[in-house]
C-alpha cells in the first residue's frame, strides 16, 4: 500500500483514543501537542493519563469501547490489547466515515504515523509505510545527531525573513532566488557559532532586510 503523506492540522478536532495503557498515553500526548480536544475511552487509565484528566487536559469514558464513543470524531486511535474491540473500532470507523489508526496493525489503517523529529517548527518525519517502525526510529535518531538547535533557529529567522520580503510585493521568483541564496550562504555555521552580528551582516546583505534577533543574542 502506498500511503499519501500529508500534514494534517487537528487544532480543536475531537480525537478518540481508545485504551488507557501505555500506547494510549504516547498517542494521547502527539495529539495533544498539536492542539486536539482528546478523549480517552477505558476503563482504567495509567499514571499519566489519569494526571492528564485531572488536570483538564483531556476528556475521558470510564467505560469499555462503544461505538457511540466515537460518532463525533474527527479521528480515532485504537490502542487497547484486545483483537476483537480493535476490529470494532477499525469498522465502526469506517461505517461513520472518521479516520481511523489501529496501534501497529497497518491493514486496519486509514493512515500510520511516521516516526517524527522535531526542532522547534521544523518537523522531519519518517516512514517504511508499516513495515519496520524500528528502522524509521533508527532513522530517526540519526537526524537527531545530525540536524542540532541550529535548524530551529535557523527557521525562526527564515519565517521573520519572508515576512518582510513577502510583504514588499515583489514577483514570486525573485522572492524565492533571495531566500535560496540566503539557505546556501554562511549564516548556518554563524548561528552555530553564535556570531549574532554576522547572522545579521549575512541577512541585510543578501536581502536588504534587518531582522530583529535579540532574543537569540542572551
Amino acid at each position: 500500500m502506498k500511503y499519501y503523506p500529508i500534514c494534517l492540522d487537528i487544532s480543536n478536532r475531537r480525537c478518540v483514543v481508545i485504551g488507557g495503557g501505555d500506547v494510549a498515553e504516547r498517542k494521547v500526548m502527539r495529539l495533544l501537542e498539536c492542539g486536539a480536544d482528546v478523549v480517552v475511552a477505558g476503563k482504567k487509565l495509567n499514571q499519566k493519563l489519569e494526571a492528564m484528566k485531572n488536570d483538564g487536559k483531556i476528556g475521558h469514558i470510564a467505560a469499555d469501547y462503544g461505538e457511540e464513543y466515537i460518532r463525533d470524531a474527527f479521528m480515532v486511535i485504537g490502542a487497547t490489547d484486545s483483537d476483537d474491540v480493535n476490529e470494532r473500532i477499525y469498522r465502526d470507523a469506517g461505517k461513520m466515515g472518521i479516520l481511523v489508526n489501529i496501534v501497529d496493525d497497518p491493514a486496519r489503517c486509514d493512515f500510520i504515523l511516521p516516526s517524527l523529529f522535531q526542532q522547534g517548527d521544523l518537523q522531519i518525519a519518517v516512514s517504511t509505510g508499516g513495515k519496520s517502525p524500528a528502522l524509521a526510529k533508527r532513522l530517526r535518531e540519526e537526524m537527531e545527531e545530525r540536524y542540532g538547535p541550529e535548524y530551529k533557529t535557523l527557521l525562526d529567522i527564515m519565517g521573520a525573513v519572508r515576512e518582510k520580503v513577502i510583504a514588499r510585493g515583489h514577483p514570486p521568483e525573485e522572492n524565492r532566488r533571495l531566500f535560496e541564496s540566503l539557505i546556501n550562504s554562511e549564516i548556518l555555521q554563524y548561528i552555530r557559532e553564535k556570531n549574532w552580528k554576522k547572522v545579521r551582516k549575512v541577512i541585510y546583505d543578501l536581502v536588504g532586510e534587518n531582522v530583529d534577533i535579540a532574543e537569540l543574542d542572551r
